[in-house]
C-alpha cells in the first residue's frame, strides 16, 4: 500500500444539437438541461439547468491528484510543484464509491484502487499482494461494514478487502464469469459477466452459484455485453445493456420488466451506456461513454435532463464510466456548492481520460426560487 500524505454542458449541447438538428422542438426543461458555457477562467458556479432557471445539478469539484484534496496556490506549488498534470494519481479509472469519508477510485492500470480520505485530507494506492493482488480491477461496491468488493476482469473473480484493505477472500473460478461489476443484495451478490451475457447470482456466504439469468440476443431478458447493475428503490435490477443500447429493468429473480432508451444520438437515446444509478425519488442516472455525458430520466423513463460534455473544463467528461449517488457524505461536499445552493445529495463520475478522473455534482435547491 503506497501512502501519499497530503497537508494541505455545453459541448454535450452542441454535439446533440448536430446529430439531431435544427428543427427539434423540446420542453421547456430540456432546454435548460444545457449548462452556459463555461469559461476556465472564470469561477463561477456551473448549475445544470443554467440560471435563471431553477438549477438542479452543481458542478463541484474534480479528484485526480493529492493536490485536489485543497492544497492549492503557491503553498501547493511548494509541495507538488507545478501544476502541469504530472501530479495525477489515478491513470485510467473505471469504478468509484464513496464511504465513510474515503472515495475510493479504481484504477484499471494501477492496477489496483486509490482512496482519497477526505476527513484526513490524504491519499493512498492499495494494488494487494500475494493472494490478493490485482490485474484489472474494473469495479468496486463497499459494504456497510467498509468491505471493498471489487470486480477484476484480468483474475476473473470478485476480490474482497476489508476496511483496512487487507484482502480477506475471493469469489468465482477460473473461467465462471469476467466480471465488470457487481450488486450486493442481501446475502446475494449479482456479478455482471460481460463475457457470457448474463447475470450471475452468489451466495455472499460461501460464493456458491445460485442462479443465473440472461443470454446472448436482443429480446426482452437477453444481454449483449452488459456492464454495470444497480439496484433501484422500487427493488429491482436496473443493468446497462451496453451492447443492445438500453437500460434493462429486471426483478431480483430474473424476469423482465421494461427497457429504457435505444440506440440513437437524440436525446433519451444511447450510444455507449455503461454506469448506472439511482436516487431515492427512483429518478435514473446513466452515463454515456460516446456522448461523455449523464442523462437523467424519470422513473417512467422518460428524460428529464443531461450534464456534463467533453473537455477539460469545469465540470466535463472524457470517457465517462461510472457514475455513484452518495447521501452520507453530503456535508463534507457543501464547502463546494454556491452558498445559496443547498444539497440533498452528491454524484460522482469517473472518466478514464482528461483532467478530471472524478467530477463530483450535488443535486439539490437554490435559496429562495421555485422549484414545482
Amino acid at each position: 500500500m503506497i501512502t501519499i500524505n497530503l497537508i494541505k454542458l455545453s459541448n454535450i449541447c452542441n454535439n446533440f444539437n448536430k446529430h439531431i438538428g435544427r428543427g427539434l422542438i423540446l420542453s421547456a426543461l430540456l432546454l435548460t438541461g444545457c449548462a452556459s458555457t463555461p469559461n476556465k477562467q472564470t469561477e463561477e458556479p456551473l448549475f445544470y439547468p443554467s440560471l435563471p432557471n431553477p438549477p438542479r445539478i452543481q458542478y463541484l469539484t474534480s479528484f485526480s491528484s493529492p493536490r485536489d484534496l485543497g492544497a492549492s496556490g503557491a503553498f501547493g506549488q511548494f509541495l507538488f510543484g507545478a501544476d502541469d498534470g504530472s501530479q495525477t494519481l489515478i491513470t485510467k479509472p473505471y469504478g468509484v464509491g464513496l464511504n465513510n469519508g474515503q472515495l475510493l477510485v479504481v484504477d484499471t492500470r494501477g492496477p489496483g484502487y486509490v482512496v482519497f480520505d477526505l476527513k484526513q485530507q490524504n491519499t493512498y494506492t492499495v494494488r494487494g499482494s500475494g493472494a490478493g493482488e490485482m490485474q484489472k480491477p474494473i469495479n468496486i461496491v463497499i459494504d456497510d461494514d467498509g468491505n471493498r468488493y471489487v470486480a477484476d476482469t484480468g483474475r476473473e473473480q470478485i476480490l474482497v478487502f476489508n476496511n483496512e484493505d487487507k484482502f480477506i477472500r475471493a469469489y468465482g473460478l477460473k473461467g465462471q464469469f469476467k466480471p465488470t461489476d457487481l450488486l450486493l443484495v442481501g446475502n446475494k451478490i449479482y456479478v455482471v459477466d460481460i463475457a457470457n451475457h448474463k447475470i450471475q447470482v452468489l451466495s455472499k456466504e460461501d460464493g456458491i452459484l445460485l442462479s443465473e439469468f440472461g443470454q446472448p440476443g436482443s429480446k426482452p431478458g437477453e444481454f449483449f455485453h452488459p456492464t454495470n447493475i444497480n439496484l433501484g428503490p422500487d427493488g429491482n435490477l436496473y443493468i446497462s445493456d451496453t451492447g443492445n443500447y438500453r437500460i434493462q429493468i429486471i426483478t431480483q429473480d430474473g424476469e423482465f420488466v421494461r427497457t429504457i432508451g435505444a440506440v440513437g444520438s437524440g436525446l433519451g437515446q444511447f450510444a455507449r451506456p455503461k454506469g448506472i444509478a439511482l436516487d431515492q425519488s427512483g429518478h435514473i442516472y446513466v452515463v454515456d461513454a460516446a456522448f461523455n455525458n449523464v442523462q437523467m430520466f424519470q422513473p417512467d423513463g422518460k428524460l428529464l435532463l443531461f450534464f456534463g460534455g467533453a473537455g477539460d473544463g469545469r465540470g466535463s467528461l472524457n470517457l465517462p464510466t461510472d457514475i455513484e449517488i452518495d447521501y452520507d457524505n453530503v456535508a463534507l461536499f457543501q464547502k463546494y456548492a454556491d452558498p445559496n445552493f443547498k444539497l440533498e445529495f452528491v454524484i460522482l463520475v469517473t472518466s478514464q481520460f482528461g483532467m478530471n478522473k472524478v467530477a463530483a455534482y450535488g443535486y439539490g435547491k437554490m435559496k429562495d426560487m421555485n422549484y414545482q
